[in-house]
């Protein structure tokens, strides 16, 4: 329990950020790493130090309402408690609807109704959102906005999107320069041509280091490292070298619990991850924000990141013993799953529950079950062969939807088959239509109905993008599929789009998986997914809580409440869904990847046992 990572510094506690000048301070990261939680806090700490602190959440999958007990919208309000707070939720399909209004309305009246309804088609993408959130983002970034404020704190979406909005001016800028019909994807150019230097502006903005903080967001843990490690890498090739890097859910253990097997391979994985990723933690600032007890919800939490030592009164009080649900484990549902040799098996959630990791483990096990497997993902972010590990001996064919892949086949086919015949001034124009950033939208909703249709004769295990995301290709069949029509002369590929929502409809073809974390946000966004599924009219087909610390048997007394903490949740998914299965996965003493983690995890059944404050017994 004392063994120290080697390689690493002891980083600077989080206060220290506050000592910076700068007037941006912009968190990003990887899914599920805790960057509101974090954002929020500095916001509150600055604010309470004496500034007008702004906290603007630009993640379609936000939670920051919750954590500030505060409905909040695209006008700033103020935070109860903090009379120097203010706050807002940047909301991607409010700003999109506007956007769509901006370009379409002056139109009403003079084209005919089908034709604006194909212009409210085309613009209904991910792009059109994409772009409505930066314009709205930039202008926060221009010294009007927010005069009215000393400190202006972004809370982010996780990292691929954050990459692609960050690059998403110089794009536009390089499209707008090459185009000369005067018309886009996302309507006449003349719009998007005034905000060419806002977006050039906020690019500038993010640079200076005399202006912007970029705070990378990472758990001390193997997987989120890699991801901070490849996006400072990112962001450096765009110019931007003004970074931090802030890991979260610092652990120091009690040494009194020393004999304790859970919290021990806690910190072993800790001081390991820091190790490996030493080189890289060493090359920038670095800082550490606490593991506490308790949900990250309400001011008092907050400003325990900040605090000088750990504030025991985020300690449960109680001690009266509390059973954890009995539920099957990852391996039980496998077994279920193997039952039917065919279809596509959808892992979804809120970003860093371990969609990537369950999809793995599941994949494995239906190979091992008999199964012929493809497991594949639509996450830009996610990295099937990190969780699986390297080996030319894997019993299932491991894929990835590489968009700039993509991108570069659906050009080439659409210049192969309809620019075959094109004189020379008709194809530079198509060739100008494919340079638009919506082209790779299109190409890798393409790639997703073509791997959906791959369970006609395998079971497809689909590690989804973060929800946002993946909501917006389900919801965007009906555009994609005129658009692909309209653009190749592929049959194939356009009857895997047709049929990919009578698929994704068939509940047994489909069968999609909701991953949580026994915590409230976690839950309440599966249950918002759960819902808006409903109402596309799939019926999700099971809840998988994972890595719960209740049912790890941890007596060590900030890891027990922290299993304490998440008995409500576990059984508010059961309650909430008595006629779905609920398997608990309990927290992994090894790091879940690489085929024998995969193994542990699967064979990991949730035992029923009692936690208290003071720790769990069986």
């Amino acid at each position: 329990m004392t063994e120290k990572n080697k390689n690493v510094t002891t980083p600077r506690a989080l206060r220290d950020i506050l000592g910076q000048s700068v007037r941006y301070f912009f968190f990003t990261g990887k899914g599920g790493v805790g960057k509101t939680s974090v954002a929020s806090a500095t916001a509150l700490a600055l604010a309470e130090s004496g500034r007008r602190t702004l906290l603007i959440s630009t993640d379609p999958a936000s939670n920051l309402d919750e954590v500030l007990g505060l409905e909040l919208g695209r006008e700033p309000r103020a935070v109860l408690g903090c009379e120097r707070l203010h706050a807002l939720n940047i909301d991607p399909e409010a700003v999109a609807a506007e956007y769509r209004e901006k370009v379409i309305g002056p139109m009403r009246g003079i084209l005919p109704e089908s034709a604006l309804k194909t212009m409210e088609e085309q613009l209904s993408g991910a792009c059109t959102m994409e772009i409505a959130a930066f314009d709205e983002f930039t202008a926060y970034l221009s010294a009007d906005a927010v005069a009215d404020y000393d400190a202006i704190i972004f809370d982010t979406a996780p990292t691929g999107h954050t990459l692609r909005l960050m690059a998403l001016s110089q794009a536009w800028t390089h499209y707008l320069d090459g185009n000369t019909s005067g018309n886009s994807c996302l309507g006449p150019l003349a719009g998007l041509e005034k905000q060419r230097h806002s977006y050039a502006q906020a690019v500038e903005v993010l640079k200076d280091g005399s202006k912007t903080g970029v705070f990378l967001v990472s758990r001390a843990a193997l997987s989120p490292l890699k991801e901070a490690r490849r996006t400072y890498g990112e962001l450096g090739e765009l110019g931007i070298h003004n970074q931090s890097l802030v890991l979260n859910g610092w652990y120091t253990p009690d040494p009194a619990y020393a004999e304790d097997s859970v919290a021990a391979h806690w910190l072993q994985r800790q001081n390991h991850a820091l190790d490996a990723e030493a080189a890289f933690i060493e090359s920038l600032p670095h800082y550490r924000a606490p593991l506490l007890p308790s949900n990250l919800i309400g001011l008092d939490v907050l400003r325990a990141f900040y605090a000088d030592a750990q504030d025991d009164s985020l300690l449960p009080e109680s001690s009266n013993p509390v059973e954890v649900p009995e539920l099957p484990g990852l391996g039980a549902l496998a077994d279920q799953l193997a039952a039917n040799p065919r279809g596509v098996v959808m892992t979804m959630g809120k970003g860093g529950v371990g969609k990537t990791t369950v999809a793995a483990a599941l994949a494995l096990a239906l190979a091992d079950r008999g199964a012929k497997v493809r497991l594949s993902t639509t996450d830009p972010a996610a990295h099937l062969a990190d969780a699986i590990g390297a080996s030319d001996n894997l019993p299932i064919t491991l894929e990835r939807i590489d968009p700039k892949a993509e991108t570069a086949a659906y050009v080439a086919e659409v210049l192969a088959t309809q620019g075959a015949d094109m004189d020379a001034a008709n194809r530079a124009l198509l060739e100008e239509d494919l340079r638009s950033p919506c082209t790779e939208e299109i190409a890798v909703f393409r790639a997703f109905a073509r791997t959906v249709a791959h369970g006609e004769d395998a079971i497809v295990v689909l590690d989804t993008a973060p929800t946002g995301h993946t909501l917006l290709l389900l919801d965007a069949t009906q555009s994609y599929h005129r658009e692909l029509s309209r653009q190749t002369r592929s049959q194939a590929q356009a009857d895997d789009v047709e049929q990919l929502l009578p698929r994704l409809r068939d509940p047994d073809f489909t069968r999609i998986l909701l991953v949580t974390l026994a915590e409230s946000t976690p839950v309440h966004e599966a249950a918002a997914l759960q819902a808006d599924l409903r109402r596309a009219q799939i019926e999700p087909h099971a809840w998988v809580i994972n890595q719960s610390l209740a049912a790890s048997g941890t007596r060590e007394p900030m890891l027990a409440a922290r299993g304490l903490a998440e008995l409500n949740f576990i059984q508010e998914v059961v309650d909430n869904n008595p006629d779905k299965p609920v398997h608990l996965i309990p927290w992994s003493s090894e790091e879940p990847s690489g085929q024998a983690g995969l193994e542990a995890l699967l064979n990991s059944g949730a035992k029923q046992r009692s936690c208290w404050s003071g720790g769990v017994v069986e």
